[in-house]
């Protein structure tokens, strides 16, 4: 006894240590919604090596200490050992009994929440292995991932996530931005998962956006669930200058005053600085600039600059130009007089300007006079290319000036003669240095300074071009640059129109990442004042089949026997050139467009899939399921349970069938081919019986036609109580045989003895008498002369005592030796001398031995007498002694 214990533990330690035999491998926790689908990736071994003959799926299992099993609802069970179904119900068995436990159940439901137990025997093993269920009423929100910081224009990838993933269930995640993004999903034993990749350039308006990712269901169109995060993209100040006046065109002297407006800032700026040309302006570092009297020296490019912990950044150019006041006085001198002569005699000439509107002419002179030096007026100038350009030749003279002589950078124009004469349309090739000569009758005056005709006009010659090496495969990143030959005033931004969408940007770059297979043309616009655009480029990239898909011939239901058709489609390819492949149940079967069946079978029923490349890759269309309809076939009858059957027992045959449809209507039948009348898939019989011996076969019928089983055996054995009572009732019949037998041999042997006797006492009297033995109970007299009682030790159940009597009669005579005996001189006179006594004794080894019994009553004792009666009176009678008289 107190080894008793140790020994439990032991036992139950090395139960523990041999349970570590059995390894899996599967999520913990598996995530869905309602009406989805779970796919439980599942791998085990068993060290042993052993195949597991049984698996049973359990929900919500729970452990019965007391029965030692376990209890709970069963979603997945296999029948019998080593058929392991492919489908129960909602759950479907895509493993093995050698390392796969892989399950799918579909749909799934909210109530599957919980906890799956996978109950696996071996022969020698058994294992409870837990899965838990989440399952809630909705789909669930993605998660999205972004990285620690995002800044501007350097890459980024977020990413979506759900931990959610089945092959039966497509989902689809697409973000808010329209960027190019990738979609993969995982199932493995380690993760089960569904994730979308961003990957794109940030730009500074992405800031404080939501980005958000959507989970949509393909099949129904509909949004499932969706996530949304707050960007916080990091950058160096954006700024803008507002200039008052707004035009930025001032006269000397004048007030200008400029404002640096931050327009976003990631993180908080740190200082305002500003420049002119480029050059920084010294003591300048407010946000607000102002120039109270602005000179022709402060004309420029001014711009505001800003800095914080990511970088600085300037504004864009404000070009301020500044124009000298009119004059107040003649600015010009007959030839030969001095300015000052002029000055003195009230006269002047005016100081021309190119960019300034005609000045009210001067008081004219008051003596002749010949043309001052002449000065051009343009209106307007600038121009806009296209656009209509007055010019105005002024000369101050007395008499006015009559002719006029126009020259274009230094050359004299033919045909003009007028004080004014116009462009129509101005050009490019208009632009240049305009001067005049007045003439009046006193002579020519001199040409004076010239005027500058400015042309502005939109960039010329913008092309896109493309930076890549061709050809482009889809999902490259391609690079394209926006080029002009001349623009004027000078490019200040590039425009992009790109998927339909116009972008505006300043560097004259775009980079298209991760291009997609149906990018449309490209094309850009350079900008001044004015934009032109580019001719749209074609980035013809080259990409994988699309959209493959399976046509079958015929469309309606596939029944076992017809020509089915099965053609490979895809909406396109570049290159066109593409090979056909097809595979069922993920094996290669061949190559070609077409794949035909002659007289299709069950066999070829499965899922297939239409494989289409090129020489950039390969697509592949979804799986199409190929159903062979049928009647039923290979019917055949199991029997439950399948070992030893015993009467009284409960018995379960099941007709099992191969069809599609399933098998509809079930008919029973015995070993007579007597139809049952039973119409369900089990024949129950409960209790069992020796009278249900015999073979039974079943018939299934569908909508396409009827199969019928060969006949299985059933065979019912005895009992143990049947055998107990049939094995009781053959021993008591042999009991009753052995004792009838030993009663017959008893019965013969009494007989025999009793015949002897006859025979002695035929021999002695010469008569035959009955010998009867009573049970009396006689007292035994010790003197006296009665008759001898003779005791046998040995035949104690036998006749112990008899008395022979025989009465003799007057005449009889007497036998020779019965007078002379010593015992018969010895009785009492009162006793009849005739009476004979003698001892009855089965004959032993010795002589018999006289004794007187010791024991007064004894019921094992018989006593008998044996009387004769003669002619005399009878002897009176004894109790217990019957006389019988026999009579010859």
């Amino acid at each position: 006894m107190h080894l008793l214990g140790p020994l439990l533990l032991l036992l139950e330690y090395l139960a523990f240590s041999d349970s570590t035999s059995w390894t899996f491998e599967h999520p913990k926790t598996l995530y869905a919604w309602d009406g989805a689908c779970v796919w439980i990736p599942c791998r085990y071994s068993i060290v042993n090596r052993h195949s597991i003959d049984n698996l049973t799926v359990y929900h919500n299992y729970k452990y019965d200490n007391s029965t030692k099993s376990y209890s709970g609802t069963i979603l997945y069970k296999n029948l019998k050992i080593r058929d392991f179904p492919p489908r129960q119900g909602r759950v479907r068995f895509l493993g093995n009994n050698r390392y796969n436990c892989t399950l799918l159940i579909n749909p799934v439901k909210v109530n599957d929440s919980g906890q799956l137990g996978l109950r696996m025997t071996s022969k020698e093993d058994k294992w409870m292995e837990p899965i838990g269920l989440n399952i809630s009423e909705t789909a669930p929100p993605p998660r999205i991932e972004l990285p620690p910081e995002i800044r501007e224009l350097r890459d980024v990838t977020v990413t979506c996530l759900l931990n959610f993933a089945c092959f039966e269930y497509q989902v689809h995640l697409q973000w808010s931005l329209e960027e190019p993004a990738v979609t993969s999903t995982c199932l493995s034993t380690k993760t089960v998962s569904t994730q979308s990749t961003l990957t794109f350039q940030p730009q500074w308006t992405h800031h404080g956006k939501n980005l958000t990712c959507q989970l949509w269901d393909p099949t129904e169109q509909q949004l499932l669930s969706e996530e949304t995060v707050w960007l916080d993209v990091k950058h160096a100040p954006k700024l803008k200058i507002q200039v008052s006046p707004t035009e930025a065109t001032v006269t000397e002297g004048e007030s200008v005053t400029m404002t640096c407006q931050i327009v976003s800032s990631n993180p908080r700026h740190q200082g305002v600085s500003w420049l002119r040309d480029g050059a920084p302006l010294l003591g300048e570092e407010t946000p607000t600039l102002t120039l109270p009297q602005v000179t022709r020296k402060m004309s420029g490019q001014y711009q505001c600059k800003a800095h914080n912990d990511v970088g600085s950044e300037k504004s864009e150019a404000v070009d301020l130009q500044v124009h000298c006041e009119p004059a107040g006085s003649w600015g010009g001198a007959r030839p030969g007089v001095s300015r000052g002569a002029f000055q003195a005699h009230g006269r002047g000439a005016p100081e021309a300007s190119a960019h300034h509107h005609p000045q009210p002419p001067r008081p004219r002179p008051l003596l002749p006079d010949a043309p001052e030096p002449s000065s051009v007026q343009i209106f307007s100038s600038p121009a806009k290319e296209g656009n209509k350009v007055e010019l105005t030749c002024i000369s101050l003279a007395n008499p006015p000036p009559t002719n006029y002589t126009w020259y274009y950078n230094g050359l004299k124009m033919p045909g003009k003669t007028d004080r004014t004469f116009q462009i129509s349309e101005v050009l490019l090739r208009h632009a240049g240095e305009y001067s005049c000569l007045a003439e009046n009758s006193l002579g020519p005056g001199e040409a004076g300074q010239g005027a500058d005709l400015e042309v502005q006009y939109p960039p010329k010659e913008v092309i896109t071009v493309i930076q890549n090496r061709t050809p482009i495969r889809e999902g490259d990143s391609v690079i394209l640059s926006c080029t002009y030959n001349s623009s004027n005033p000078r490019v200040t931004r590039y425009e992009w129109n790109h998927l339909g969408f116009q972008d505006r940007l300043l560097p004259a770059g775009l980079t298209i990442r991760k291009v997609a297979w149906d990018t449309g043309p490209v094309k850009c616009a350079a900008c001044n004042q004015w934009c032109l655009w580019s001719p749209p480029v074609n980035l013809d990239v080259q990409y994988a089949p699309k959209d493959v898909s399976v046509q079958v011939t015929p469309h309606n239901e596939i029944r076992s026997g017809n020509p089915v058709l099965l053609q490979c489609d895809f909406l396109s390819s570049r290159p066109t050139d593409v090979r056909f492949f097809w595979k069922k149940n993920g094996i290669l079967l061949e190559e070609g467009k077409k794949l035909s069946f002659d007289a299709i079978s069950p066999e070829d029923a499965g899922t297939y899939h239409c494989l289409v490349n090129n020489s950039i890759g390969q697509n592949s269309s979804k799986a199409w399921v190929l159903q062979v309809l049928y009647a039923p076939r290979s019917l055949r009858v199991s029997i439950s349970p399948k070992d030893r059957l015993v009467e009284g027992k409960k018995a379960v045959l099941t007709c099992e069938s191969d069809a599609n449809p399933p098998t509809s209507h079930y008919t029973w039948f015995d070993w007579n081919n007597r139809d049952l009348r039973h119409y369900d898939q089990m024949l129950r019989l409960d209790p069992v019986t020796l009278q249900h011996s015999g073979a039974y076969w079943c018939q299934g019928t569908n909508r396409l036609g009827r199969g019928r089983s060969p006949p299985t055996t059933l065979t019912v054995y005895y009992s143990s109580a049947t055998i107990s009572r049939r094995v009781a009732l053959g021993v008591g019949l042999c009991l009753a045989i052995f004792l009838l037998a030993t009663w017959g041999v008893k019965l013969q042997r009494n007989w025999k003895r009793t015949q002897r006797q006859q025979g002695l006492q035929e021999g002695s009297s010469g008569q035959s008498f009955f010998v009867r033995n009573v049970k009396a109970r006689r007292i035994p007299q010790a003197e006296g002369p009665h008759s001898l009682g003779c005791y046998n030790p040995v035949m104690e159940d036998a006749v112990s005592y008899a008395a022979l009597r025989f009465p003799r009669g007057e005449t009889d005579a007497p036998r020779p030796g019965d007078a002379g005996t010593s015992e018969t001189r010895g009785l009492s006179p009162n006793r009849d001398d005739t009476v004979t006594y003698s001892v009855v004794q089965k004959r032993q080894v010795g002589d018999y031995e006289n004794v007187t019994p010791e024991v007064l009553e004894d019921e094992g004792i018989h006593y008998s007498e044996l009387v004769r009666f003669g002619s005399g009176e009878p002897p009176l009678a004894q109790e217990g002694v019957e006389y019988v008289t026999l009579k010859h």
